[in-house]
């Protein structure tokens, strides 16, 4: 005999059979008595892995090279028609310009030859730079020519305009960084193509790494159509390495950024970065990046 129940009735029974019978997630599983794996990181943090992948990696920085390259192979041939035209500085001007073998200088790292690899090995060990194992990258001769430098120097010699390079790669580096530059098909040629830290400069006192001797050196023998670097202490002699005594040494050379002088991207390393703690290298690395976390603006 069938009992037929009323509509409301019917339908509340049949909510708490599906409600008893068809959970609506999975039960969790039984606990386990095995441990937890967690996964170690075999690559210690680093605050400049960003910095070194975007110069590895990122399209924009290729760009930025070959932007400022092309740019500056424009403007060449006017600068040397220009006959007054010269791209020292006043305090590094100390001969006549007027008659001179036209030049175009070029910084070395991060400005013609690529040294991320080195940077990234940094970042890969935990280290921090040191002179051994910078030289013993160099004398690899593996560096990377950075892009449109070859075609402007080649471009600059073609018109017979010497290149030089003022580089704070050490003097006796100078035989290992001009095979590495021959390699990359970068012109080469003459005793001033390579002008290293710790070439004599007569009557000049040399201070810390900057390149003014060099630049004064240079000034007796060429008119300087162009600079390139990614220091402002490769166009100009810094006094005070802090954002006041950055901005100072700058500050009459404005104009010339983009004409005479190309400045070029480099989030690695440069004295910006220890202008930020005082240029105390001594400090202990997590002190150092305290004091750049507190140099940041938050607005």
């Amino acid at each position: 005999m069938s009992v037929r129940l009323p509509a409301a009735l019917a339908a509340l029974i049949l909510l708490a059979g599906c409600t008893s019978g068809s959970p609506t997630k999975p039960a969790a599983p039984a606990a386990s008595s095995a441990p937890i794996t967690v996964p170690v990181a075999t690559t210690p943090a680093d605050d400049n892995l960003n910095a070194v992948a975007w110069s590895q990696t990122a399209i924009e920085h290729d760009l930025i090279y070959l932007q400022t390259y092309r740019d500056a192979q424009s403007r060449l041939l006017a600068a040397l028609a220009d006959k007054q035209w010269d791209a020292l500085p006043k305090d590094d001007r100390v001969a006549p310009a007027k008659g001179l073998k036209p030049a175009v200088v070029l910084d070395i790292d991060e400005t013609v030859l690529d040294n991320s690899p080195y940077q990234a090995r940094l970042v890969k060990s935990g280290g921090e730079y040191n002179e051994a194992d910078w030289a013993a990258w160099c004398n690899e001769q593996r560096a990377r020519a950075l892009p449109g430098v070859v075609a402007f120097t080649q471009f600059a010699a073609e018109h017979g305009i010497a290149v030089i390079y003022i580089s704070n790669r050490a003097k006796d580096l100078d035989q290992a960084t001009l095979a590495n530059l021959r390699k990359e098909g970068l012109p080469v040629s003459g005793p001033d193509a390579f002008l290293g830290l710790g070439t004599f400069v007569e009557d000049c006192e040399q201070i810390g790494t900057e390149k003014g001797c060099r630049r004064q050196l240079i000034s007796h023998k060429y008119r300087v159509l162009m600079q390139f670097g990614d220091q402002i202490g490769d166009f100009v002699t810094v006094l005070a390495n802090n954002a006041e005594g950055r901005q100072k040494a700058m500050k009459p050379y404005m104009d010339w950024i983009g004409t005479r002088w190309f400045v070029l991207p480099n989030p690695t390393y440069g004295a910006w970065e220890p202008a930020l703690f005082n240029n105390d290298w001594t400090a202990p690395r997590d002190e150092r990046r305290r004091q750049k976390i507190q140099s940041l603006r938050f607005n």
